[in-house]
């Protein structure tokens, strides 16, 4: 389950578990809402520019982050910022999006498309537990659900970095 830990003067606060996420508009894949466990706090992943697919921020609460293309020209590597993390995402064959390696130097997850070219339902396994990230609905890429089972010492920016590859190759570019 995603767990942020938002601390303050040093104080940490209960950790919330990112349970979802919905497009803000039903026409528009530009502004997300992310649900969290607790009803009173949801936050918001967004393009930073109008049009400018590469270049996006998300907030929860306190804890906010960058998502950018590392390169304008290259869809193959993204670059995750926040709680003063680097998160850098890659495809493993060029041009072949349905497999990811995600790391941040110190710990590497592998995220794959579960059923090859269909984009409805992604998966991380392994040492450092699982995330599956799918549809709400079947080939309807407006809302997902997270169920996030992935060790603690995991934190924000790279469940941030496997929830938006996932979600970004899965619906049309407006």
């Amino acid at each position: 389950m995603l767990i942020l830990c938002v601390t303050l003067l040093n104080i940490p606060l209960q950790a919330q578990f990112i349970t979802g996420l919905a497009t803000e508009w039903s026409d528009s894949f530009s502004e997300w809402v992310i649900y969290t466990d607790d009803e009173n706090l949801e936050g918001e992943l967004k393009m930073r520019w109008q049009d400018d697919w590469t270049d996006w921020e998300y907030r929860i609460g306190e804890e906010t982050g960058r998502i950018k293309l590392k390169w304008k020209d290259n869809p193959n590597e993204w670059e995750i910022r926040g709680n003063n993390e680097i998160i850098t995402a890659r495809t493993l064959w060029n041009n072949n999006f349905r497999e990811w390696r995600i790391s941040d130097n110190s710990i590497q997850v592998t995220l794959k498309s579960k059923y090859g070219n269909v984009f409805d339902e992604w998966e991380i396994t392994g040492s450092k537990g699982s995330l599956d990230v799918y549809t709400a609905w079947e080939g309807d890429p407006r809302e997902w659900n997270i169920d996030d089972y992935m060790d603690e010492d995991i934190g924000l920016p790279m469940k941030m970095a496997i929830i938006f590859i996932a979600t970004y190759h899965s619906y049309p570019k407006e």
